[in-house]
């Protein structure tokens, strides 16, 4: 290779066209997210660096982490982190890729956390398939009273969420639980967090390849009609939560109605929904209490649900 073509623009160039030859979703996001990390880079500066000379082994490491995306892996598996809300987390092959609409789960819990400790002065709460931890991890950061049980049936998924929270130093604030749902939470909790599987079966071979080669089947799986987690946390949500406690969860396409009606049958009712910003509802909020139900569009105004 000549010198020029060891220049991080001339690769950079190069690493686009093969990628949109490939026909990536985001050619670009992705061949500057590789070309960072192979530079030793941020990725702020990947741009006004166009004239660095990479090294052999920047550009030996380029060449094999873009035939992995090339070959259909996530660039953000290829990198083995992804950022989410306000850190970044590392990802295994135990743990779902953590995506934006979570934040939006995570939105949600953040209101509610802060109502429960302006009354009580702290919070316990259960992620239940905590994944790599980014929901428990995000709201511990955020709340320096609030403790965490991270349940998972994966044992690899809860030492990666170990692992990042030491990273945020939050982990002598989070109990991983090798658990199936709620069987071994105890409590009582003040909130129930899950992003469970809610794909039905039927549809799995009909995801994309990046999300159904490479996220965990368990992680993706809800069974026939992709509501088996929700039954399974409502059934055991009794026994574990606090009087004043909240259950919030994310749902998939269509599935608000079906969810409210699961968790009704428990004495839990539908305060919140909220929106994504495409307008599909992604994330219910119940309580023992009734009270007038809101829909909420990411953080912007209440509507009528």
């Amino acid at each position: 290779m000549t010198e020029a073509a060891d220049r991080l623009g001339p690769l950079l160039r190069h690493a686009i066209e093969r990628l949109r030859a490939a026909q990536s979703a985001t050619p670009e996001f992705d061949a500057r997210l590789l070309i960072a990390e192979c530079a030793g880079l941020p990725l702020g500066e990947v741009h006004s660096a166009s004239a660095l000379t990479v090294s052999s082994g920047g550009v030996a490491c380029l060449e094999s982490r873009l035939a992995r995306r090339l070959a259909g892996e996530p660039v953000h598996r290829i990198l083995g982190r992804r950022a989410f809300y306000e850190h970044e987390f590392e990802i295994s092959p135990d743990t779902l890729e953590p995506r934006p609409d979570t934040e939006i789960l995570v939105d949600e819990a953040r209101k509610a956390m802060a109502e429960i400790i302006d009354r009580r002065g702290e919070c316990l709460f259960a992620d239940i398939g905590t994944g790599s931890g980014v929901i428990a991890v995000s709201l511990l950061a955020l709340f320096p009273r609030s403790r965490a049980l991270a349940i998972d049936i994966s044992p690899g998924a809860l030492a990666t969420a170990c692992r990042n929270a030491e990273a945020a130093d939050v982990a002598d604030r989070m109990q991983p639980v090798l658990s199936d749902y709620l069987a071994a939470a105890g409590g009582p909790l003040d909130l129930v967090l899950s992003n469970p599987p809610y794909i039905r079966s039927g549809d799995i071979p009909s995801l994309a390849v990046d999300v159904r080669e490479h996220d965990p089947l368990a992680a993706l799986d809800g069974g026939e009609d992709g509501l088996d987690a929700y039954r399974a946390i409502a059934a055991g949500i009794d026994a574990v939560l606090r009087p004043g406690g909240r259950v919030i969860v994310e749902i998939g396409l269509g599935q608000e109605d079906d969810v409210a009606a699961i968790f009704a049958s428990q004495g839990l009712h539908l305060h919140v929904c909220t929106r994504d910003f495409s307008g599909v509802v992604r994330v219910l909020s119940f309580g023992r209490e009734e009270k007038p139900l809101s829909e909420q569009e990411g953080d912007r105004a209440s509507i009528q649900c």
